[in-house]
Formats: C-alpha cells, structure tokens, sequence
C-alpha cells in the first residue's frame, strides 16, 4: 500500500507540489500540514530514494490515475504454439497441419513447427530440413522466420513469428478440422481446431509483452 500522510515513516522527506514544483526537504510533520492546508494530501511516491520522495495530491484522484496507468501497461501475452509434422505427412495432414499453424499466427502467437525423426529417418535427417523450407515457404504471406530451421536431436524444429495482420495472406483454410478451398464460402473457425491446445513443452508460454 502506497504510504500516505501519518503513513509516512521517514522524518525527513523531498516534497514535490501538486504542480510538480520542487518543494526541497522538509520534515515530513510539516510537509503533511502543507498538504492539509491545501485540502490534500502527502503521498510517497518514491520510496527507495535517499530520502523519500513525497507529492502533494489529491489521494483519490492520484489512485484513479495510476490504476489507468497500470492498465494501460498490462502486455499482451504471447503463447508459443507447436505444430508437429512426420517427414511421412502426407499431403491431406501436411494442408490440415499448416492450416492450423495459420490460425495460430492470425491470433497473434509464435508458432514452433516441430518434425521428430524415427528409425531409419535418422540417417536422412536432411529431408527433415528440405520440409520445414518448404513449410516456411507456404506460410511466407503469415510469418517471418524466426529461427531458421536447425536439427536438433532426432529432430528439426523451426520458429515462426506473425508479420503485422493488415499483411497476413492465407494459404491454407480449415473449418471444423477440415481444408477448405478458397471459392468456398466459409468462414474460419478454430474452435474446432484440436491442436488449438498448448504443448507439453514448458516453453509453451512466452512473456513478451509481449511480450501478456
């Protein structure tokens, strides 16, 4: 809780007016009768500094102001996704698939595209590469690349970032799970979207204010 007036604990205190006017040190008993005289009131403002920086406000109108500051901070937060792939995918799941890392990156999220090797897949793990290019490539009018394919593992991941809304182009169209084509009157729907959930991946949640 902010300290206000007998709330005060320093003796000794910077007094700022309510006009912004440096005031300089005062004793904070004499500073609280100034701001009373005035009909408002003494408010720490800067506690950690050698010594405390007061103001002398109106109380209520100062919490009103800072609560609309505080709101007006508050970060979107960005999620990051993760669409996973098979160098096997065919091409129905692969439409499907990309579809839905488009809905992802419509809403505003990073989009992690994930392929897992198995088997004798390991000995090719170049195809893994040549697939996330051209995945890249198919969502090139929704994201930049953020982190450029790379192996890792028994696995390739890339990271996808959404270039600004008023510039996304779609590809790819998914309603209730299923791709659509263009001519198709239909609009997106991603609540049916099942890969909408978050990944196992502790990564998952980015603070970016942007991350929140």
């Amino acid at each position: 809780m902010t300290p206000v007036n007998e709330r005060i604990r320093a003796k000794k205190i910077r007094v700022v007016g309510p006009d912004g006017a440096q005031l300089g040190l005062m004793n904070t008993k004499d500073a609280i009768d100034l701001a009373k005289s005035r009909r408002l009131d003494l408010v720490e403002i800067a506690s950690k500094a050698d010594p405390p920086v007061c103001k002398i406000v109106d109380y209520g109108k100062f919490k009103y102001e800072q609560s609309k500051l505080k709101k007006g901070s508050v970060k979107s937060v960005t999620r990051l996704k993760e669409v996973k792939f098979r160098i096997g995918t065919d091409e129905h799941d692969y439409n499907i698939k990309c579809g839905r890392a488009e809905n992802f990156l419509a809403a505003g999220h990073k989009v992690q595209i994930a392929l897992q090797f198995r088997g004798r897949e390991n000995a090719h793990k170049d195809l893994g590469i040549v697939m996330l290019n051209r995945i890249k490539e198919d969502l090139i009018g929704m994201a930049n690349c953020d982190q450029q394919p790379k192996i890792a593992g028994r696995g390739c991941r890339m990271l996808l970032a959404p270039i600004p809304s008023e510039q996304q182009k779609r590809k790819f169209k998914i309603v209730k799970g299923d791709l659509v084509d263009d001519e198709d009157d239909f609009e997106d729907d991603v609540d049916f979207i099942e890969d909408g959930e978050e990944s196992d991946n502790p990564t998952d949640d980015l603070a970016t204010t942007e991350e929140k």
